[in-house]
C-alpha cells in the first residue's frame, strides 16, 4: 500500500468546483504545484527536529550527543588531516570549515562522486558554554567536538510582598 493511498487530501484529487475554465492563473498555479510535487516525489527527506532542522543537509556529516555536563558535536571528515580543518566558536555558533583537495588533477575523468572543495558548517548552541574548557580531537577522519556547559546557578526567588496603600 502507498503512503498517498491513505492520506484524505492530495493535489491530484478533483477539487470540488473546477475554476481552471474561468481563472488561467489558477490553472498555471496548479499546474505547477503537480509538476513539482511530481520532480520531488520519492525524495526521502528526514523530518524537521526542532531548532536543528537546517543541518539536515550538508557536509560533513554531524552526530551531537547533548547532556547534563557537555555538548558533544562529531563529524565525519574522511581523507582530511587535522591541519585541513577549522573550529570557531562564536557568537552562540560552533563553525567547522575547512577545504577537501583533489589529489589528482586527472582530465580524462568523465564521472566522479568524490566531494572536493570548500565546506562550512554551522551549529547553534542553545547553551552557554564554558569556552576556556572547549576541546576538539581528531582521529580516524573523525573530528570530535566537546563543549562543556556553564553550570547554572539555581535562580532563588523571593517573595515580594505586596502592601495596599489607603
Amino acid at each position: 500500500m502507498n503512503m498517498r493511498d491513505i492520506i484524505p487530501w492530495s493535489r491530484s484529487a478533483q477539487p470540488l468546483a473546477r475554476y481552471t475554465d474561468s481563472d488561467p492563473f489558477l490553472s498555471l498555479h496548479r499546474e505547477m504545484n503537480r509538476l513539482f510535487d511530481d520532480v520531488f516525489r520519492g525524495f526521502d527527506v528526514p523530518a524537521s527536529v526542532g531548532r536543528l532542522a537546517p543541518l539536515g543537509t550538508g557536509w560533513p556529516k554531524l552526530e551531537i550527543t547533548d547532556n547534563d555536563k557537555e555538548l558533544q558535536v562529531s563529524a565525519e571528515v574522511p581523507g582530511l588531516e587535522d591541519k585541513d580543518i577549522e573550529v570557531l566558536l562564536d557568537d552562540g555558533y560552533l563553525t567547522l570549515r575547512g577545504e577537501k583537495s583533489s589529489e589528482t588533477s586527472d582530465k580524462d575523468r568523465q564521472f566522479s562522486e568524490r566531494f572536493y572543495g570548500r565546506f562550512e558548517r554551522r551549529i547553534p548552541l542553545d547553551y552557554q558554554v564554558a569556552e576556556d574548557k572547549v576541546s576538539a580531537t581528531f582521529k580516524n577522519g573523525v573530528l570530535t567536538v566537546t563543549l562543556p556547559k556553564v553550570e547554572q546557578t539555581a535562580s532563588k526567588s523571593k517573595r515580594i510582598a505586596v502592601e495596599s496603600k489607603s
